[in-house]
């Protein structure tokens, strides 16, 4: 299949424009290199540029007779969300917008769409959300993302074409091959920073929070490896080629660990142990975020392979010490 991939030098898209090459499809990748690296685009072509251009897009649509997008170019840090909302809805939301207008005239038939779990905001007590949860998101990150999810449901209800969104929820690893990884800068995601602290980039591991309503107080997670969200994407692909419906997915493992249970499994693997600072709880933090995953498993058959912390630290701490970029 010929596909377009936005977003495709980054941390997820590069993961998963690896995994589109090893299976032969055409790829062309899309992204401004403002948060990504050329030496991640390991197959397919790049076009530098941005998703709001138009004119790139539609050309890049029209020459490479693209069939299926999966849209990855978006900001994503919710803090910063916090502190400039009008960048995230111009970029994640508005460059969505024109986007799929182009997506539109093109013709195209498949469209796979990165979305978040910030999209449920808060859980209730149970702190585990499936696809028919209130979507109620607390930062302007998790709306833009949910004002996109909008935007291709009605425009696919007008036209036929088809979708999938992926909720991702905390994404970690890198390649298990070490050619490819996470070298987001100023990144803020645990595991990430955990590595970084781990291998002297950072001078200590800030815990937010120690008096959650969880075993250990610490807020729990559900980490998933970057390759099986990215197996997630391809499985999502064929189920619409296949003649799937579009819809929207979770995309975790269905279970959680404590920010404490993540840094003692990184622990284990070093001679010294991460320095590790206790402050307060950061504003909108759940407790506990985990997802539901029935949904995934049963439209798509899709069969994680990395489920397992241990190796999913391993691989970043790897990519931490080794990093080619």
């Amino acid at each position: 299949m010929n596909i377009l991939v936005t977003g495709g030098a980054g941390y997820i898209g590069s993961h998963v424009v690896k995994l589109l090459g090893e299976q032969g499809h055409t790829i062309v990748v899309l992204d401004n290199l403002s948060k990504g690296f050329r030496e991640a685009v390991l197959y397919g072509k790049l076009e530098v540029g941005n998703t709001g251009d138009r004119e790139l897009v539609s050309r890049i649509l029209r020459e490479n007779c693209i069939e299926a997008v999966m849209h990855f170019a978006a900001h994503t840090i919710v803090p910063e969300s916090v502190a400039d909302p009008l960048k995230y809805y111009g970029n994640n939301t508005c460059n969505t917008r024109n986007l799929l207008e182009c997506c539109k005239d093109a013709g195209v038939e498949y469209f796979i769409f990165s979305s978040t779990a910030a999209v449920y905001g808060i859980p209730g007590t149970a702190g585990t959300v499936s696809e028919e949860s209130e979507t109620r998101p607390i930062n302007p990150y998790g709306t833009s993302k949910l004002m996109s999810e909008i935007m291709l449901r009605d425009l696919c209800t007008a036209t036929g074409m088809k979708y999938v969104a992926l909720r991702y929820f905390n994404v970690a690893g890198c390649d298990p091959d070490g050619r490819i990884g996470q070298s987001t800068p100023e990144a803020t995601l645990l595991i990430k920073v955990a590595c970084e602290a781990a291998t002297g980039k950072r001078e200590k591991l800030k815990i937010f929070g120690t008096d959650y309503p969880t075993p250990d107080g610490t807020g729990i997670r559900d980490y998933i490896h970057v390759v099986d969200l990215g197996t997630a994407h391809l499985a999502a692909l064929d189920y619409l080629h296949a003649g799937g419906e579009s819809t929207v997915c979770n995309c975790g493992y269905g279970h959680g660990f404590s920010v404490r249970e993540v840094i003692d499994t990184l622990n284990a693997q070093l001679d010294t142990p991460v320095r590790v600072e206790e402050t307060d709880r950061r504003a909108g933090d759940p407790p506990s975020l985990i997802a539901d995953t029935r949904k995934i498993h049963e439209l798509m058959s899709w069969q994680p392979e990395y489920d397992d912390l241990h190796e999913i630290i391993r691989s970043a701490l790897n990519w931490e010490r080794h990093a080619r970029f």
